[in-house]
């Protein structure tokens, strides 16, 4: 090749990278919904939409009861945000529902739950993790049992990551939840390579509830951590925060339980993220008459302002299903009697429906679900 042609394959090579490397950022600052539609724009807008999605984490889901004849199951299903698809990963070692389910360290931890007992469905103590692996193939991996929970058998509780360094296999905040005891307030510090429980602040519990059973909880972008309680013999539920009790504190200890504006929405079996903006938000779930509802809200906690505002509604009515923020929209899959998935653009406000059901012929319900 003569060094003039050279030099002008190089430009072009050049050229085409940076077009698609600014076709990707713009797809960045579009969201998921938004680079889809930039993909029909030229051919370098579709490479660098598509180079931004395959960078997203993506929302997986495991255990949980499936099909018509809802039976628990042991499946593990992750979507692939490129091409709309589920792929299906390695299994869970048992059947299991209403577990705790978290990321850590890049691999999928699984908590307590509902398993099949040798006399029928038993909650149990058992944790089990499936390894980070530096490779996108899942073949050969499979999932290991950890030591049980010393706090005993748990299920319906909230798990999430924290400090990882001072473990070998990490550590979770474990948060309510069904115990043998029928402490439903208690939180507990989950050393992953032990097993060992140590207890935190319990949540707060309104005078004259018997029953304090956790609806969702994640933890804001400065650190603190929301909780939405469900209290269903005084049909109500309740907002609180774990902050640090002094400012500047940078670790777990010394933080307490805040009360919060409770939601405007009475509802049971919701399930929650934040938002990019920053906001917690919380989406459907049965309200005060036990029904489904597609209702959505979300909290702002901005200085003095702590106040509650209406989301646009979900297409469906929906309760213990799985929810997860990614790439600037809000993605929520299955619950009790249906396979769909929708998606929530944050910054036009609308939901769309997704081509991409799960794998099942009737639901989804009660499953573990995280992002990685």
């Amino acid at each position: 090749m003569a060094p003039t042609t050279r030099a002008a394959a190089n430009w072009a090579a050049t050229y085409v990278a940076a077009l698609v490397e600014l076709w990707a950022l713009f797809a960045e600052h579009s969201g998921v919904v938004g680079a889809f539609r930039l993909m029909a724009v030229c051919r370098a807008a579709r490479v660098g939409a598509k180079y931004w999605i395959r960078t997203l984490p993506r929302i997986l889901v495991c255990g949980g009861t499936a099909g018509e004849a809802e039976d628990m199951t042991r499946e593990v299903w992750r979507l692939d945000m490129g091409k709309l698809q589920w792929e299906h990963m390695s299994d869970l070692s048992c059947v299991r529902n209403d577990h705790a389910c978290c990321v850590m360290r890049g691999g999928i931890v699984v908590l307590g739950g509902i398993v099949e007992g040798q006399e029928g469905s038993e909650e149990t103590a058992s944790v089990e993790i499936l390894g980070h692996n530096d490779q996108d193939e899942d073949e050969g991996r499979t999932f290991k049992a950890l030591p049980p929970l010393s706090c005993g058998p748990i299920y319906r509780s909230v798990a999430i990551a924290i400090d990882e360094s001072e473990s070998d296999e990490g550590r979770v905040l474990l948060i309510g939840g069904v115990y043998e005891n029928g402490d439903a307030s208690a939180v507990y510090e989950v050393d992953l390579a032990t097993g060992v429980c140590t207890a935190q602040p319990s949540l707060l519990s309104p005078q004259g509830s018997i029953r304090h059973n956790i609806c969702t909880a994640a933890r804001l972008q400065d650190g603190r951590i929301i909780c939405i309680g469900e209290h269903s013999d005084l049909a109500a539920t309740t907002t609180q925060v774990l902050e640090p009790t002094t400012n500047g504190l940078s670790s777990e200890g010394g933080w307490q339980w805040r009360a919060l504006p409770s939601a405007n929405v009475v509802r049971y079996t919701g399930r929650g993220c934040v938002l990019s903006d920053g906001r917690f938000a919380i989406f459907g779930g049965f309200d005060a008459n036990f029904d489904a509802t597609s209702s959505c809200e979300a909290l702002s906690l901005s200085g003095d302002v702590e106040r509650w505002d209406p989301l646009p509604p979900m297409h469906e009515d929906r309760n213990g299903f799985a929810c997860a923020a990614i790439g600037g929209c809000v993605i929520v899959v299955g619950g009790a009697g249906s396979v769909t998935a929708e998606v929530y653009e944050e910054g036009l406000g609308q939901w769309r429906q997704l081509p991409c059901n799960l794998p099942y012929d009737y639901q989804l319900t009660w499953m573990g679900s995280a992002v990685m």
